[in-house]
């Protein structure tokens, strides 16, 4: 009886409350709208240095902000991220554009700008070498030991210096037995990682095994 005899009051009570929350909830979102414009260009140079270095030179990017529709937990703000990689070419949203190689070496160049604000502790990198070679290969390969300072990466590559920059190598292989499919993981290290680094580099030559060596003692 006495809810039903106070039900104005409490109604009021209630939407009062509504509007003290929605009023906290944006000043909030204003505050964060804030950081995110003073960020969202230091975002997208720090992100297009990083391309530049992966073999991108004349690419663009851009971490554009709009207005939401509705509101979310992570704010009142929408972010698209948008590339170009050749000269000439507009800029259009990256998930639309990018191939599997490209989008690869992407999140490498966008985790490298994250790294110390990630929270994220494992990174996988699947066929992040596709299509680069040469001075290309040494500059992932040193982005990707960087990034592991502060997260765990793990890295599919057949590309000798980003194996070769690596802490632990593995190497994965077939074999049939009985008639079935198997197949193995197995770490390399010592002799046997520097003989896996002149595989890779195309045979197991006297050459092929120092330069093995010798990009194994510069990472």
């Amino acid at each position: 009886m006495r809810k039903i005899e106070g039900r104005d009051e409490e109604l009021q009570r209630l939407a009062n409350e509504i509007a003290t929350h929605s009023e906290a909830l944006r000043q909030a979102g204003e505050r964060l709208r804030k950081l995110r414009t003073k960020a969202a260009p230091k975002l997208s140079e720090m992100v297009r240095r990083n391309l530049r270095d992966l073999g991108f030179k004349q690419s663009q990017f851009e971490a554009r902000m709009s207005e939401a529709q509705v509101a979310r937990a992570s704010g009142f703000d929408a972010v698209e991220l948008l590339f170009s990689p050749n000269p000439g070419e507009p800029l259009k949203p990256m998930r639309a554009i990018a191939s599997s190689g490209e989008i690869s070496r992407l999140m490498l160049a966008i985790k490298s700008a994250l790294a110390a604000q990630d929270a994220v502790p494992l990174l996988v990198f699947d066929e992040i070498d596709a299509n680069v070679g040469g001075e290309i290969a040494h500059a992932v390969g040193a982005r990707i030991r960087d990034l592991a300072k502060r997260h765990q990466v793990l890295c599919i590559t057949h590309l000798p210096p980003v194996a070769a920059a690596a802490t632990s190598q593995f190497v994965v292989t077939k074999e049939v037995r009985g008639g079935r499919t198997f197949t193995q993981l197995r770490e390399v290290s010592g002799k046997a990682r520097r003989e896996e680094i002149a595989r890779m580099l195309g045979g197991q030559s006297d050459e092929a095994l120092k330069l093995a060596a010798t990009m194994l003692d510069q990472n």
